[in-house]
């Protein structure tokens, strides 16, 4: 078994909770690699610390068998631009607040060797979106893609924007707002709800349009199929608008036509039998509750 440790924070107890992880990998005389940011953090805690490293260039293949992300739900976004189109499943251990994509509790992360090497999970592919903006999103480079949303958003100015948006070659409305937000199944537990837009089943063939705080009091999400070409211009009082990917944010140019559609590879996840979609959406969202059930 070849394994990848990544963590992006390093809170106290963050490490204690890796080299648990540590000790029950060695037991299967596992092949581990460690981020290299978060392996020079973990030498001054585990003086023995001389694993194999990996950064975003170079040290990752498709010959890994598993992606282990230590953190919360940014941490995954960001662990995606590490494993990019190599294939490997990711999962993980969620050591930051809601969780809704890095699920496995901390204090079970035993757990994740011992069922991984049980067999009892199940691989689920997640789809991505990418962004063609030409030489004004230059600043993405190869990291054009995005897991849960592409935003185009407000910059500089209280005042709205207006989003021209066309949907493969039709036009569809021109939204007046802080922005739009184009989000993946698996964003859609992201900011797109906090927004307003729909909860959606990982595998679903679907992207959603979520308008962020619209003028047009009429305006809603809307969910379409996910093989759909989406071009955007935005104009406002401003010269400029913000462009986001996940995390990543660059500044464009308005009325500057880009192009929003489905990536051309997905990001796979490990979802283990003793945590499912639905169970998680039953413990990050309080559904069941109430005590009528």
């Amino acid at each position: 078994m070849k394994v990848a440790i990544y963590g992006q924070t390093y809170q106290d107890n963050t490490f204690d909770y890796v080299l648990e992880l540590l000790d029950e990998l060695e037991k299967e005389s596992a092949t581990i690699f460690i981020e290299e940011n978060l392996n020079t953090h973990l030498s001054h805690k585990h003086s023995s610390s001389s694993y194999e490293t990996f950064n975003e260039l170079i040290g990752l293949d498709d010959s890994f068998d598993m992606f282990i992300s230590f953190g919360g739900d940014g941490t995954i976004l960001r662990a995606t631009t590490y494993v990019r189109d190599l294939n490997i499943p990711i999962v993980g251990v969620n050591t930051g607040r809601l969780g809704f994509l890095s699920t496995f509790k901390k204090e079970d992360v035993r757990k994740v060797v011992q069922e991984f090497v049980e067999g009892a999970y199940t691989i689920v592919e997640r789809s991505l979106v990418e962004l063609n903006a030409g030489p004004q999103a230059e600043e993405f480079g190869e990291l054009n893609f995005a897991l849960n949303e592409i935003t185009v958003s407000r910059k500089d100015t209280t005042s709205m924007i207006t989003v021209e948006t066309h949907l493969n070659g039709e036009y569809l409305t021109s939204y007046w707002a802080d922005g739009l937000i184009v989000s993946t199944p698996t964003g859609s537990t992201g900011y797109s709800l906090s927004c307003g837009g729909p909860v959606i089943v990982p595998t679903a063939k679907s992207l959603v349009l979520t308008p962020i705080a619209p003028h047009n009091l009429n305006a809603r999400p809307l969910v379409i199929s996910d093989d759909t070409v989406i071009r955007l211009k935005v104009s406002g009082r401003e010269d400029n608008h913000l462009v986001s990917l996940d995390s990543r944010i660059a500044t464009l140019e308005n009325g500057k036509e880009i192009e929003i559609k489905k990536a051309d590879f997905t990001i796979k996840m490990i979802e283990y039998n003793s945590e499912s979609f639905l169970k998680t959406l039953r413990n990050k969202l309080l559904w069941g509750e109430d005590k009528r059930n």
